[in-house]
């Protein structure tokens, strides 16, 4: 796999050095996004292969499944390397119908934050994307106040951001350091879109703010392409690299924008093996410019 790497809050007396090309473990629990794996020494292969590949940064929330990816990392993983950045999400729950809610008062995201450090074995965690659900009857700047603030005590080190309009991410950063955002973005879905009965604030709508502030750009699903709205371009490109439509997407974003830090999720040890070799393919500015 490609070692390029980037600074995450460079600018801090803390900054963190990563690879660009992470991993989402969002996949590694059952069907829905719900309860153990259908495979779980599987899972737990993929956690240790990441290690093993060069990938230290892994990306995780405890409502994923819930608390089954955290547990998982803890168990495939624990004690972490020294330059092993976990990043969580809080700001959502699971319902028990497994629908997703806001959980974002401030006593909630206290609440998460314990949670994922009891869970993941942690004293600190390096970095956290706070959540924001469209419509949420608790304001974003009330959220914000408690993740500051939670920062202050030693908990968080460093804010994150995440499913935020350009607008919400310029009130943030008014409020305190950003360190991240985390959007949708991918080849096939680049801006805001309804997905799950909610709105899914896209990518491309914060990405001149994201270099401007040399802030990474942390997309999930990044591999929307697979699913059943295809581009035909991205497969002509494919073949002309004897290449997967995944891996192509995934070149796509690597040279997209160098803030941009990819992190494919996937419950198969095949395709992650896979989706590493996108970060050696090397698109011309020719193959760039037909992909548009």
């Amino acid at each position: 796999m490609s070692t390029q790497e980037m600074i995450i809050a460079q600018e801090s007396e803390n900054p963190l050095k990563v690879r660009r090309f992470g991993y989402g473990t969002m996949r590694l629990t059952g069907e829905g996004i719900w309860g153990e794996p259908a495979n779980r020494s599987e899972a737990l292969q993929i956690l240790k292969q990441c290690i093993k590949s060069g990938i230290n940064f892994l990306d995780t929330a405890d409502y994923y499944g819930e608390d089954v990816t955290n547990r998982l990392i803890k168990e495939a993983l624990y004690p972490y390397p020294d330059d092993l950045v976990i990043c969580t999400k809080v700001g959502g729950a699971r319902k028990p119908d497994k629908s997703w809610v806001a959980f974002n008062s401030p006593e909630n995201l206290r609440s998460s934050i314990d949670n994922n450090l009891r869970t993941l074995k942690l004293e600190q965690i390096k970095l956290v994307h706070f959540r924001a659900f469209v419509g949420s009857d608790v304001p974003l700047k009330e959220s914000m106040q408690a993740m500051f603030e939670m920062q202050k005590e030693g908990k968080i080190l460093h804010v994150g951001v995440s499913n935020v309009s350009p607008d919400e991410l310029q009130m943030s950063m008014a409020m305190g350091s950003i360190a991240t955002v985390e959007n949708m973005y991918g080849y096939g879905q680049r801006t805001s879109t309804k997905l799950y009965g909610s709105e899914t604030r896209g990518g491309e709508e914060v990405l001149d703010i994201c270099e401007k502030n040399s802030m990474p750009l942390v997309p999930y699903f990044s591999l929307i392409q697979s699913m059943p709205k295809k581009d035909d371009r991205i497969s002509t490109i494919a073949k002309n690299y004897n290449a997967t439509d995944a891996q192509i997407s995934l070149a796509w974003l690597l040279h997209r924008s160098p803030w941009i830090l990819p992190i494919p999720g996937t419950s198969s040890l095949q395709h992650f093996e896979e989706n590493l070799k996108a970060a050696d393919i090397k698109l011309s500015d020719e193959d760039m410019k037909f992909l548009g």
